[in-house]
């Protein structure tokens, strides 16, 4: 499976470039009103090879009404406050995801903005009980029950070992690399007529284009300054790199996805499920290493991606990614940990 993820990076590569090439008016023409950051929709230019209808099994807001995604939007104010109010680690993830999904009912109820704005509510409430349940079993001490990608994540959180933009890439990935390829296979991949439901899919990178500046400037300004500071899979994650990383993973969920739905037997479907919990976990621990603020959780996280057999040359950019931050100052000074900096900034400005 790292050799299909690796395949499926050398083709975006190609069609950013393709786009760079053929098309280069849409990175370089002037800006229009709106502020938003560049978008190249990239997934939109990939095939799809869903074969198949798989219709919902799933019961959360069967019906797909505009008040489901209120409720999904309800619970995770009410989750997220508490997070808030003590500087938890774990609000990054928390207020993105809150952010994230007040945004997708902006535009949700734009006529025309989904094929199928029903359907999209309903995964909306699918995709936000995944993440519901992975905390609640965590914070039962079910560790069973709690994905490996998520328990990195909330540990992490928990014990203040990585930066604030390594909680919310830490809670993306576990949620998008882990969790959304086994939503999207829960409710299908077709529409009831055999067509492909990946147009909704890659419309929704339209709207997390427009989220993500704003969200990291109130993270930045609210819990840590930091967040914009960091380097990451060797590149320096400000707005729009964040937004590309996060649309290279939900295509790859999305053929994840496919993999999961033909896949031959329960065999082979339980291969496939596994493998996807590996490469969540590989990409966690990656996140880790990046952006740990100690060295013992470095190398923590370095184990965890031998005993993973890792990409080797991913563990050493993640290496050199850390140093590079460190170098930077982004994971505190040599008399004051990142974390300890962190925390007296949000008392004062959260």
């Amino acid at each position: 499976m790292q050799s299909r993820a690796r395949r499926i990076r050398g083709s975006i590569l190609s069609v950013i470039v393709g786009i760079a090439v053929v098309g280069s008016t849409l990175v370089a023409a002037p800006a229009a009103a709106s502020d938003a950051p560049p978008f190249i929709p990239w997934p939109s230019l990939l095939p799809s090879f869903t074969t198949g209808y798989q219709p919902s099994s799933a019961n959360d807001c069967t019906s797909g009404q505009v008040q489901c995604v209120d409720a999904v939007i309800d619970e995770m104010a009410r989750r997220v406050q508490p997070l808030d109010d003590a500087c938890d680690h774990n609000v990054l993830f928390g207020l993105m995801y809150l952010r994230t999904t007040e945004q997708y009912r902006v535009s949700a109820t734009q006529p025309g903005f989904f094929s199928d704005p029903a359907f999209i509510n309903h995964q909306d409430a699918v995709f936000a009980r995944y993440y519901f349940e992975a905390w609640d079993a965590y914070r039962a001490g079910d560790m069973a029950a709690t994905p490996r990608a998520w328990q990195i994540a909330f540990s992490a959180a928990d014990n203040r070992r990585v930066s604030g933009l390594g909680n919310m890439l830490l809670g993306m990935s576990a949620h998008v690399n882990r969790d959304l390829p086994m939503v999207l296979a829960e409710i299908g991949l077709v529409k009831p007529d055999g067509t492909s439901r990946k147009p909704d899919h890659d419309k929704v990178n339209e709207f997390l284009n427009l989220v993500i500046e704003p969200l990291m400037a109130e993270a930045g300004a609210r819990f840590d300054p930091s967040i914009d500071d960091l380097a990451f899979d060797g590149t320096h994650l400000d707005e729009v790199a964040v937004m590309q990383l996060l649309m290279l993973w939900r295509e790859q969920a999305w053929r994840n996805a496919e993999a999961i739905v033909n896949a031959p037997t329960p065999e082979a479907r339980a291969a496939v499920l596994a493998g996807i919990e590996r490469l969540a976990a590989i990409e966690a621990n990656l996140i880790v290493a990046a952006t740990s603020y100690s060295p013992l959780n470095l190398q923590g996280a370095l184990s965890q991606l031998g005993a993973l057999l890792a990409d080797p040359v991913r563990v050493l950019q993640a290496q050199l990614d850390r140093t590079i931050n460190v170098l930077s100052g982004a994971l505190g000074t040599l008399f004051t940990s990142g974390a300890t900096i962190r925390d007296r900034y949000c008392a004062a400005h959260g």
